[in-house]
Order: C-alpha cells, then sequence, then structure tokens
C-alpha cells in the first residue's frame, strides 16, 4: 500500500504522490494512466480523502511549464536560443526550427507522460465519485472533471488525435471514468479524430459547470481553485478549435465567452502589473496556475519542487542588469515581432526586454530581446529555497481576461455578431492608452485578421501564437513571411514548417513502443 505526503505550502495544499516513481518507471505508459495511490478499497471514505486525491490532480498543472515553454519556441515569433556553442536543449532547438523527430525523448515525451499521469489521477477521482457521500462533494467531482479536460485539451494541441478510453453514457460518446490497469493499456485506441476528441473534452466541461464550480467571488481565500467562469472560458476556447472542423461551434464559444464576460467579475488589469507579482490572481485572471519556491529543486527530478522553471530558461545570459536576475537566454523575441508593435503601444515594454548589450552574454541566434513576462526577479530569489535556479514562484498566466475577450470577439466575427470590434477594442484602449487606435484602425478593414493580430500582440511569449496559426490554417503562412524577412537567415535557422505535418508534434516513439501500439495506433502523419 502507497503512503501520500501532504505538504501546505502558501499558494496551495501541494499532494505528492511519489512522483517520481511515474516518471521514471520504463513501463511509463503504464504507469501515467494508473496513479499510485492507496489501495481503493481502503481510501475515498471520507471528505478528506476526496481533498487529497484532488489536490494531487491540481499538482499536475505545475508541470505544464514545459508545455509552455516547448510552445513558445514553435511560432514564429521566438526564437529558442541557449548556449551559442551547443545545442544545449536540442529537442527544444529543433521544434524551434520545426525538425522534431519522434526519436526526441525530451521535452515533448515529458509533455506525454506528465498530461496522461494528470488524467489518471482525476480519473481515479471520478471513478469512486460515488463510493462516499458528502456535503461539498459535488464541486470535487466538478473540479477533476475539469481538470482532466484541461490535460486532455493540452494533450490533443500537442499531439492530435490522442488515445484515450472512451464509453456511451447518456447517450453521448464520453471519457471513461476509470483508470486504466496494468494489462489495459493495449485496449486502447486512438479516439478517431481530433474532432472528436474536442467533443469529449467539452462534455467533461459542461459536466464541470452543471455539478457546480465556485464563482469567482467566493474563492479568493484559495486563490488557486477553478471557478465556474474559468470552466466556460475554456469551454469557449475549445469551441473556438472546434470550429476549424464545424463552424457552428463559433456560436457555441460566444455563449461560453460572453458567460465569463458578463459575469463582471472581471477587468483589463494594469499592464504595469499584469506579470508582477502583485498582479497574480488578479482581476485580469480566469485561471492561473500557481507555483512555489518554498521547495529546493534537483535535476534528477525538476517539477517536484513546484516551481516554475520557465523564468530561468527566459532571462539573458550572465545578465547584470538592474530588477532581473541572469539566466540561460531561450525564448528570444524576434525583430519581425518587435517591429509589429505600433508606436504607443504598451505591450512592447511590458512583451520584451531589450538589454544593453555590454549586460549580458550572446545567445545562440541572438535577436537583442529577450522574453519579458515570465522572469526571474531578485524578489523571485530572495523567497527561493535551493540552489539550482528551477523553482522560482511566478504564477502562469494560463487564461486572461484579454484573451477572452479576443476569444469572444473571434467567435462573434465569425458568426456575424455585434460585439466584435467592441470586445477588441476594450484591448486595444488600453494598449495605448486611450481609443485613438481603435479599429479600424491604418486602412485595416478585415477584422478577423484585426483580430488575429491583436491575439498576437497581447498574448506574446504565453504560448498561443502557435496553436493560433494551426486552428486557422495561417501556420504555413507566417513562416513563410518569417522566412522571408528574416536578414541572416540561412539554412540553419529557417523554420521548416510542412503542411499536414507540423500541426502537431509526433507521438513518442518510446511511449508507442511500450504501448505495443506502433502498428495499432500508428504515428502522426508525415513522421
Amino acid at each position: 500500500m502507497k503512503t501520500y505526503q501532504i505538504k501546505k505550502y502558501s499558494k496551495a495544499v501541494i499532494f505528492s504522490m511519489v512522483l517520481g516513481g511515474i516518471l521514471v518507471s520504463c513501463n511509463s505508459f503504464i504507469d501515467d494512466l494508473e496513479p499510485i495511490a492507496q489501495d481503493s478499497d481502503n481510501y475515498f471514505n471520507s471528505e478528506e480523502d476526496y481533498d487529497k486525491a484532488l489536490i494531487g490532480a491540481y499538482d499536475m498543472l505545475q508541470s505544464t511549464y514545459l508545455n509552455i515553454l516547448s510552445i513558445v519556441g514553435a511560432s514564429d515569433d521566438i526564437v529558442l536560443g541557449g548556449d551559442p556553442f551547443t545545442y544545449d536543449q536540442p529537442t527544444l532547438q529543433r521544434i524551434d526550427k520545426m525538425l522534431h523527430t519522434p526519436a526526441d525523448n525530451n521535452q515533448l515525451r515529458d509533455i506525454w507522460r506528465f498530461m496522461y499521469a494528470a488524467m489518471g489521477r482525476t480519473n481515479y477521482i471520478l471513478e469512486y465519485k460515488d463510493k462516499t457521500d458528502f456535503d461539498g462533494k459535488d464541486e470535487v467531482v466538478a473540479q477533476a472533471y475539469f481538470l482532466r479536460a484541461y490535460f486532455a485539451f493540452e494533450l490533443v494541441k500537442f499531439f492530435g488525435d490522442i488515445p484515450l478510453s472512451v464509453e456511451e453514457r447518456g447517450g453521448v460518446l464520453r471519457i471513461k471514468n476509470k483508470r486504466i490497469r496494468i494489462g489495459e493499456q493495449y485496449d486502447v485506441d486512438r479516439v478517431g479524430s481530433i474532432e472528436q476528441v474536442y467533443a469529449l473534452i467539452e462534455e467533461d466541461l459542461k459536466e464541470a459547470i452543471l455539478l457546480g464550480l465556485p464563482q469567482f467571488t467566493t474563492v479568493r481565500a484559495e486563490k488557486y481553485k477553478i471557478t465556474k467562469t474559468a470552466a466556460h472560458a475554456l469551454l469557449g476556447k475549445v469551441y473556438l478549435y472546434h470550429a476549424k472542423f464545424d463552424a457552428s461551434k463559433f456560436t457555441a464559444a460566444s455563449t461560453e465567452l460572453n458567460a465569463v464576460i458578463n459575469s463582471g467579475f472581471y477587468s483589463l488589469a494594469p499592464l504595469e502589473t499584469l506579470f508582477q507579482k502583485s498582479g497574480e490572481n488578479g482581476l485580469g485572471s480566469v485561471f492561473e496556475v500557481q507555483y512555489t519556491s518554498v521547495e529546493g529543486a534537483g535535476w534528477n527530478c525538476i517539477q517536484c519542487s513546484e516551481g516554475n522553471y520557465l523564468p530561468q530558461n527566459n532571462a539573458p545570459r550572465d545578465y547584470t542588469g538592474p530588477v532581473y536576475k541572469f539566466g540561460w537566454g531561450f525564448s528570444l523575441p524576434t525583430q519581425q515581432l518587435y517591429d509589429a508593435y505600433s508606436n504607443g503601444d504598451q505591450r512592447r515594454g511590458i512583451t520584451i526586454l531589450e538589454p544593453k548589450l555590454t549586460d549580458y552574454s550572446q545567445s545562440r541566434e541572438n535577436t537583442g530581446y529577450f522574453s519579458k513576462k515570465y522572469l526571474p526577479t531578485q524578489e523571485n530569489e530572495d523567497t527561493r529555497t535551493g540552489s539550482d535556479p528551477l523553482n522560482y514562484d511566478n504564477n502562469y498566466r494560463s487564461i486572461r481576461y484579454a484573451d477572452v475577450l479576443l476569444m469572444a470577439a473571434e467567435a462573434a466575427a465569425q458568426g456575424g455578431g455585434a460585439s466584435a470590434i467592441s470586445y477588441l477594442n476594450q484591448v486595444r484602449s488600453r494598449a495605448f492608452g486611450n481609443n485613438s487606435h481603435d479599429y479600424p484602425y491604418n486602412g485595416e478593414s478585415d477584422l478577423i485578421a484585426a483580430i488575429a493580430n491583436e491575439r498576437r500582440l497581447e498574448l506574446a511569449g504565453e504560448g498561443h501564437r502557435f496553436f493560433d496559426l494551426v486552428r486557422t490554417g495561417k501556420a504555413k503562412l507566417a513562416f513563410d513571411a518569417y522566412n522571408a524577412t528574416r536578414p541572416d537567415k540561412t539554412s540553419e535557422t529557417e523554420i521548416k514548417f510542412v503542411v499536414n505535418k507540423n500541426e502537431v508534434f509526433p507521438i513518442p516513439l518510446v511511449e508507442l513502443e511500450l504501448a505495443n501500439a506502433v502498428s495499432t495506433w500508428g504515428q502522426n502523419q508525415g513522421y
């Protein structure tokens, strides 16, 4: 029988389920889907048992810094630099150029394993959701449904049509509320299409909303908690992705996103504090992934600390300038992104750090710019435990209110709604400090293109750009434009995006082999 170790931290209660056993086992597909936990016959007998299991599922959110680190560099706006003399993060640097392969077993395999491990933890709760009754159980179960949807959405964005165990419930195809036991993994197959995976995720989110998540205003003492408006926002986002295959989903997306906007809970927070500590869990955030730095991290298990590894990757190498700490010089904004901001757009200074050349050592493909939204500061360092800089406490703003407004604008514009321009201009007026740059501007007459451009500028460096390009069918066009306008273009710096291949990433070959699924699942097209 396994035991639980419960730890109380400042941002959330962290729940450790012998995570190292999940991460290093050679039978990873089995272990990731069947979480290591107490014997279920002797568990889920009290509210406390359900709470502990739920916190274990929340804990896996913290591993998603790897998702952001990987996908930021996949876009046309960020170069993944690093050591100028060696390829110190070869998988990331191959992703940057769209040269990754099924044999890349670092970050891509970790994303696959961690997200399936996370789904396993939610399935553990949902499998035994009816075992014991107590006041507030529906809220616990609702959060488990949201988290399962969140992790599944991460998987489908990266890997496309993913393997899931499904069943029909109430006349609708649903993800099974059941962990996969050893031996059962060979019976799990891909769902059938990306569109069908979106439909499964939507059902989980609708169930979460129906069961009754807490409202935003009731959970400020527990800022990590999922709210009803967060579920509406994520469901609206999934519908927006689903609309690539079914245009009627634009209307469904509008309904969900307007529920967030009309709640009155949120506002566009001041830009100058948006990504500072004081701006965390504020009125500009609908959902954040919480991080803490009170436990030291080690290279053998970076994610075990519950800290954020992203800031260290973003900071300039050997940096000696003010405010920020030095880092490893990945995540370099391009000149094209810098030039995309108009004069007077305050977001350029929020998004891009432009240090003096004498204040840092150059990275590979140095652009002179660094992603500024998630950087380690002296304040972070003063409260961080441990010698290795792997556990900063910068929260990740997973769903911002500005993102909701722009998604709602897109859904409205695609469906002929009248609110699209209003939503777009709310974001633009904050960026410029007044309404002098409201749409239409500079002769721009294509509203949908203007909204897409606004998403690029508002959300740069946050992990949305690549997926936006893919879901709107604009990826090839954007990468070709990048290659054509890069002044120092060579065969090594060119992004080699291939249509009908690079829209998704390969399933790690070792995972196919461990699941005995090389022939049954098959590899993603082109890999």
